[in-house]
């Protein structure tokens, strides 16, 4: 596009010329018959001249003119080193100077940014495409041994840090709000009358095993159903919201919560006991099986572009991006974060940027350096050319009208 636009400016600037060429000859031709014709001649005759000058200050810029040797042409090519070193310091010292790029940051809306492009449906498939094609190489990355231990060892830490009987009171305090361990109690009850339901004859075996040997065998019988249908009756009688069993098992609840919460011995003990399991090998070896399990999950997620993985990763950005937009803490959080983040670290090395461009800029050979640069302001170059051409000939015919004035 630039190149078009720069060849038809070409054309315009060499076709401009070509008339003022045609026209000196025309009216040169017939001055003699014509006598006005001296002034488009002279008009003519200056533009010639302004538009071989400045084709000649425009060439001279980016290579010698016709390809003569002439000293002071081929500028950029001459000074490319010199041009990149002050186009660096340029940047440097202007573009990212602290207080230039404070005043530009206060003006930005990152987070605004941010939420705008996130709710767009093909950015979020795009980042979630992006993120996706990222699982693979951070799965091999949480494979290395290193990396494993290290997240056994935090899992670990993490539980040692949490006092278990506290914990334990906290969890069964919850349990007990909610009413749960109404549904455990009578889980409890229905096992216990299953299991005396199927050992019944095992129960009347036993009564009459330890029973006096004179007492016959019915008797022992006897005696054993009914103590049996005695306990029966004393489950069924405690599924009643009321009951005394009920009453007796909540009061026992609510106690250990008590002691779980405040009892030093208890505090103690459990404490022990939590650390025999965490040194326990077998806890070592449940950790790199649930480590297992969790990796080759996720790889089987990695390999679905539409799985849960992928879905839930599209929910969170949109998350994101509507907290951005109703949360103004948030919001302003991330903007002094994006302007400390730039203001750290792109800023302090401004100098470092200015020598990356400079550096860029000195390995370019001299073609691609001319051709960039021709592409960038050769299009306003050749406006040059065609206001040299017309400036020139109305400077040669004001000249030439005062010649004749004052002649």
């Amino acid at each position: 596009m630039r190149l078009r636009e720069l060849n038809r400016m070409r054309l315009a600037a060499l076709g401009l010329l070509l008339s003022m060429i045609f026209i000196f000859i025309a009216t040169s031709a017939f001055a003699a018959w014509l006598p006005f014709l001296v002034y488009p001649r002279a008009f003519a005759e200056a533009a010639m001249v302004g538009a071989c000058a400045d084709w000649f200050a425009v060439v001279a810029l980016f290579r010698h003119p016709l390809g003569l040797p002439i000293p002071h042409t081929a500028i950029v090519p001459r000074h490319k080193q010199r041009i990149g070193e002050a186009l660096g310091q340029f940047i440097s010292r202007n573009f990212l100077a602290p207080d230039e790029v404070a005043a530009k940051l206060e003006k930005i809306d990152a987070a605004a940014w941010i939420s705008r492009w996130l709710n767009m449906p093909q950015n979020r498939e795009l980042a979630v495409r992006r993120l996706h094609g990222a699982l693979p190489p951070l799965l091999e990355f949480l494979r290395q041994e290193q990396i494993r231990t290290f997240s056994r060892n935090a899992v670990r830490s993490g539980i040692d840090s949490i006092a278990a009987a506290p914990l334990a009171a906290r969890v069964l305090s919850v349990l007990l709000t909610h009413g749960h361990h109404e549904k455990l109690f009578d889980m409890a009850l229905e096992s216990a009358r299953a299991f005396l339901l199927d050992h019944r004859i095992s129960f009347r075996r036993e009564v009459a095993r330890n029973s006096v040997a004179w007492l016959p065998n019915w008797v022992d019988a006897k005696l054993a159903d009914a103590f049996l249908a005695a306990l029966l009756d004393t489950l069924t009688s405690a599924h009643a919201s009321g009951s005394q069993l009920r009453l007796q098992y909540r009061a026992f609840l609510d106690q250990l919560v008590g002691r779980l919460a405040g009892d030093q011995k208890i505090f103690d003990e459990a404490e022990r006991l939590k650390a025999d399991v965490l040194d326990n090998p077998v806890v070592d070896s449940y950790l790199d099986w649930l480590t297992g399990e969790i990796e080759e999950k996720i790889h089987q997620e990695a390999a679905a572009p539409d799985g849960i993985f992928s879905r839930g990763l599209e929910h969170a950005l949109l998350t994101f991006a509507k907290w951005l937009e109703s949360d103004e803490h948030i919001h302003t959080m991330i903007n002094e974060w994006m302007q400390q983040l730039i203001l750290t670290t792109i800023v302090p090395n401004r100098v470092e940027i200015g020598a990356f461009v400079a550096e860029v800029v000195t390995k370019w050979d001299t073609r691609t350096l001319v051709e960039k640069l021709e592409l960038q302001v050769g299009r306003d170059l050749q406006y040059i050319r065609i206001n040299g051409t017309l400036v020139g000939g109305l400077v040669g015919l004001a000249i030439f009208i005062l010649t004749r004035a004052l002649a």
